[in-house]
């Protein structure tokens, strides 16, 4: 064993100690985190624009700030941006998080030197409690990579803009740099293509042991490697034993990943986002990601059917339920209070507090009323694939059809297929049936002649991954919507890339 993974398991044990301390007390753990946020952003703009100085308590602060999404705080973000200090949160933040929006362009998220701490020790709790659980901790002496954005960065008023996986790679511990691949000159290659053909010259006659990245990127990456070597991933890195991902659901990708790799080896499922580092995978084998409640970020949850209401129901830690489908509030160190992130969570357990992500709040179909979620696709696509052995799909998209040519309207699954059904009639009825068994809605919109069985369209293979570059989404953090709510993706990709 090297003396990574030598140190590692001592800094695991007292790092999942600690971990333990806040797990036992969540209530009380939010409780601080809280007023310490209020009390240090009481002298801010959106301090004293919301009378941080009266808030004593979290009814307080719920008849003060309303919630938000990106929209509500621009005017603010755009103060900070002309270099206008003490704003969201004292001083300037370091760094603007620059992401792609689906309804308000690009949007800049603050970073400051109080939350980038929590941005790395996220990841790197979550490798850390791996090591802990499992007792596996080679994988930290051979060689990593990273399928992150471009750490290359402009500087605007002081404060510098990038991507936020662009931001973190700045922040690898030292002691895993060395290890890292690809390098910092690949890794500020824009154009993903490229970048990705200049990784794999990179890494393929490295050892590799722990591979980290969003799901279809890594497929991405892994179909390249296969295509110059005509092997299967174990053959061409023997210590390959980690997958490290987040930032989809993992279902819809699994079997195919795993194909290409050619055995089974662990995953760790993490959750970051821009505004925070949210959860992790802290137990393998265990559905669930451990919310992190000691991390800089106060959380709310408005139970789903209530969201963009008047006046939603706000439920802290110590008030949810599992398994009710809540949208997820956070108030950060970074400046951001009341603030809606757009995805949905539902707790699967709630000592420790986990949870699993089921969609975003403006990523459903609603056409007839049904409000279909992105947890209820991917499951029914999940159970139809086990019934169907036989099937092995790329990528999937669901969008209704409002008015067809002829007959009823009816939601279109597009779908790219690796290997095809035995009986594609039967593959799509089974599919429409577990619809129908997870959302009532749609079952009496099919049931009541209002909406026919779903369809199925194919779409050419790459047909995704050229959707995604026609507008301007390839790699990086991107990823396909799994639904929506109009057909702006999915007439893209059947326009352009039919089968």
């Amino acid at each position: 064993m090297g003396i990574r993974s030598i140190l590692s398991k001592p800094l695991a044990a007292w790092v999942v100690k600690k971990q333990e301390k806040w797990t036992r007390n969540p209530v009380k753990t939010q409780q601080q985190v809280f007023l310490e946020l209020i009390k240090k952003a009481g002298a801010t703009k959106f301090g004293k624009d919301h009378n941080f100085s009266s808030i004593k308590t979290f009814k307080d602060f719920a008849a003060q700030v309303p919630v938000r999404e990106y929209e509500g705080f621009k005017d603010y973000i755009e103060l900070v941006k002309r270099g206008t200090e003490n704003v969201l949160w004292p001083g300037l933040p370091l760094y603007f998080a620059k992401t792609s929006g689906t309804t308000s362009g690009v949007k800049y998220i603050p970073i400051t030197k109080d939350s980038i701490p929590y941005h790395i020790n996220g990841a790197k709790d979550a490798l850390l409690n791996y090591v802990h659980t499992t007792g596996k901790s080679s994988f930290l002496d051979k060689k990593l990579i990273f399928l992150s954005g471009s750490p290359v960065m402009e500087k605007k008023q002081g404060i510098y803009v990038g991507r936020l996986s662009g931001i973190v790679n700045h922040h690898v511990p030292g002691y895993l740099r060395g290890n890292q691949l690809p390098s910092f000159e690949t890794n500020c290659m824009d154009d993903w293509e490229k970048k990705l053909d200049r990784i794999v010259d990179e890494t393929i006659n490295q050892e590799m042991s722990l591979i980290s990245g969003i799901p279809p990127w890594v497929q991405m990456y892994f179909d390249n490697i296969q295509q110059r070597t005509g092997k299967k991933i174990k053959d061409v890195f023997p210590s390959f034993s980690l997958l490290v991902y987040g930032g989809v659901n993992f279902s819809p990708y699994k079997k195919k990943l795993m194909e290409s790799i050619g055995k089974e080896i662990d995953t760790i499922e993490t959750y970051p986002a821009s505004e925070g580092f949210i959860a992790f995978q802290d137990q393998p084998n265990q559905s669930g990601l451990l919310l992190l409640l000691n991390s800089g970020i106060f959380y709310e949850f408005i139970p789903a059917e209530e969201y963009g209401s008047e006046n939603p129901t706000r439920l802290t830690i110590g008030e949810v339920e599992t398994d009710v489908n809540y949208a997820l509030v956070m108030s950060t160190n970074a400046g951001l209070f009341g603030y809606s992130i757009g995805d949905t969570v539902k707790f699967v357990s709630t000592s420790p507090y986990r949870i699993v992500v089921t969609g975003r709040v403006k990523h459903f179909i609603s056409a007839f009323g049904e409000h279909v979620i992105g947890e209820e696709v991917e499951q029914a696509m999940q159970n139809t694939l086990l019934k169907h052995p036989e099937v092995s799909i790329t990528e999937f998209t669901v969008a209704p059809q409002v008015t067809p040519a002829g007959g009823l309207p009816y939601h279109e699954w597009l779908i790219e297929f690796i290997s095809l059904p035995a009986d594609m009639e039967q593959f799509a009825n089974d599919l429409d049936q577990e619809m129908v068994r997870k959302n009532i809605y749609y079952k009496d919109l099919i049931v009541g002649n209002i909406l026919r069985p779903l369809v199925i369209t194919r779409i050419a293979a790459g047909g995704f991954i050229n959707g995604m570059k026609k507008m301007g989404k390839l790699g990086g953090q991107n990823k396909a919507p799994r639904l929506s709510n109009d057909r702006k993706f999915a007439d893209t990709i059947l326009n352009e890339f039919p089968a």
